[in-house]
């Protein structure tokens, strides 16, 4: 089915072949009808380029290709050949800086995006036809060599599957795993359950529900002391369905500065704080991003040695556009290594918290580096994160699931949603994008993004890790939500997640409020068994609710659904 194609540069000359077998590698390749593997043997010293298998594979109008997002936040979801995904915004690619800077979070300097019928999606993916329960799921066991990409170019009649191998330096005589790859048919339950657990070897997660408050979405880095006990003692009257509380960006004096807490803000301190979390019998948690040194920090003033740089140009990189710019602490730095675990250890250990919440993680891998790919360096820092923290909680946010999928015990599924519901994709920058919001890449926080990326990654949820749909709202200060969409957006996330957060103060809500609010985090026996767009910007859900079999449609754009009759 597959032919192959490979890139590599010798003596500063790229070189292309497509045959398996020549004077400068051989290529094993074996396919069957459940699999696909190939080992590459270098007789030169080489670094890669691109390898790829390459096939032709026919679409028609009923033909569905799920394609999963780069990262965390980046837009998973089934395309049709009518489909198009756009990339990033036009302004953004005026220069090497702003292209760079706006889609710093994402694929898009070596990856494409905006052409229709054609779509590209990372680790694994699934073909499905419209209105079908049955799917063919193409799923990579590991991406510890380099992230596994597939591409369906629909309309070409093309099905692609690409190693991402830029940078990786080979020596003569290396032998060098590129492709082992599943393939898996039946319906999705059992597909899943034999992609996720017995190929790739994932555990069942050691939690399987949390449900509690995060402090970002109504105060952002705004917190202090009287803020977070206020809201704590807020939840008191739901207290019986709340497992968590969670501290999120603030406590700190800069990214990077975690263990100097800013005693303006706290003055008693972090572990004062997980003292009168865990006084409520809730878990404590806490943010950290931990590979990140804000511009403005000590430590990146302190120790410019631990930072990345760019290799084309040696200046120092960024790794995300928040808090005015942050650089990237390198982990293959021993004293960025010993540093971040002090920090692990005094934030678990000595202040007491139970889980971290651990976040932009995808920087650490924006290039490849020290002869390694990308996907090598972040099951690197992924596999340095739980060697740090040891057997505590750990939530993933902003990182590429195929490197922490079986590793972290919850892991963000989507964006982070916005505060108001709408929030625009726009292609060209004017001033009435300004005004209504516009988002520049696939990642930047949307409620229509997190929510079409919380029902079609609830495949994941009890598999890979415990689902975090990011927070959902009840309150009616500071919001742009209407009351339908506030239920619509709690529903989806109770049913295709188990990581279920508020930023609300629960202590401003009325009897009921609290109550709906139980219901949202009261654990209840979910299966999703079938979701489909059914229009441009319509989806349905239908699942089964403590064995009651029920089905929720809405439209993305307005939020107007039937989520009054499956509550």
């Amino acid at each position: 089915m597959f032919k192959f194609y490979a890139e590599m540069i010798i003596g500063g000359s790229k070189i292309a072949y497509n045959n398996f077998d020549n004077e400068l590698f051989s290529f094993k390749f074996e396919e069957t009808e459940n699999r696909i593997k190939g080992i590459f043997t270098a007789k030169q010293d080489m670094t890669m380029s691109k390898i790829m298998l390459k096939s032709e594979r026919e679409f028609d109008d009923e033909d569905l290709f799920y394609a999963n997002g780069y990262q965390a936040w980046t837009t998973s979801r089934e395309f049709s050949k009518h489909d198009k995904f756009d990339g990033l915004i036009d302004f953004a690619k005026m220069t090497k800086f702003t292209s760079h800077f706006v889609g710093i979070s994402g694929d898009y300097h070596f990856e494409s995006y905006g052409e229709e019928g054609k779509f590209h999606g990372y680790t694994y993916c699934y073909f499905r036809k419209k209105g079908e329960k049955e799917i063919t799921l193409y799923g990579s066991k590991s991406e510890r060599n380099g992230y596994t990409i597939f591409e369906a170019d629909m309309k070409g009649g093309k099905f692609n599957i690409k190693k991402d191998v830029e940078g990786l330096v080979l020596s003569a005589g290396r032998e060098y795993e590129m492709f082992d790859i599943a393939v898996i048919k039946g319906e999705k339950d059992e597909v899943t359950d034999k992609y996720f657990f017995d190929f790739v070897g994932c555990k069942k997660p050691k939690i399987n529900h949390l449900s509690g408050y995060t402090s970002w979405y109504n105060y952002f880095q705004n917190i202090n002391e009287d803020i977070i006990l206020r809201d704590l003692n807020g939840l008191d009257r739901a207290s019986g369905e709340v497992s968590i509380f969670q501290v999120d960006d603030g406590y700190q004096h800069a990214v990077g500065d975690w263990l100097i807490t800013d005693h303006k803000k706290f003055p008693h301190g972090m572990k004062y704080i997980a003292d009168k979390i865990h006084e409520k019998g809730y878990k404590a948690g806490i943010w950290l991003a931990p590979f990140n040194a804000q511009v403005s920090s000590i430590i990146a003033k302190k120790h410019p040695d631990w930072l990345l740089r760019h290799n084309r140009n040696g200046k120092k990189m960024l790794g995300c556009q928040g808090w005015g710019g942050a650089y990237i602490l390198d982990i293959y730095n021993p004293e960025v290594r010993e540093y971040l675990k002090k920090v692990f250890d005094t934030v678990l250990n000595v202040w007491g918290f139970d889980m971290v919440k651990l976040d932009f993680l995808y920087s650490q891998a924006i290039e490849p580096r020290n002869g390694k790919t990308r996907g090598e360096i972040m099951c690197d820092g992924v596999d340095f994160l739980r060697e740090a923290c040891g057997d505590k909680l750990i939530l993933g946010c902003g990182v590429p699931i195929g490197a922490c999928m079986g590793i972290f015990d919850a892991c963000r599924i989507s964006c982070d949603v916005s505060k108001n519901w709408k929030y625009e994709f726009k292609k060209s920058l004017n001033i009435n994008s300004i005004i209504t919001g516009i988002r520049f890449n696939a990642e930047i926080p949307s409620s229509q993004n997190a929510i079409i990326n919380t029902v079609f990654r609830n495949h994941l949820d009890g598999r890979a890790f415990c689902n975090d749909p990011d927070v959902f709202f009840l309150r009616d200060i500071n919001i742009g939500y209407n009351a339908e969409q506030k239920l619509l957006h709690g529903k989806v996330n109770s049913v295709c997640g188990n990581v279920l957060f508020v930023s609300d103060n629960a202590g401003d809500f009325d009897d009921e409020k609290i109550e709906i609010l139980k219901d949202f985090f009261k654990k209840k026996d979910y299966k999703v068994n079938f979701a489909e767009f059914v229009g441009d910007d319509d989806i349905r859900l239908d699942f089964t609710e403590n064995g009651v079999e029920k089905s929720l449609t809405f439209n993305l754009i307005s939020g107007e659904s039937n989520v009054r009759e499956c509550l």
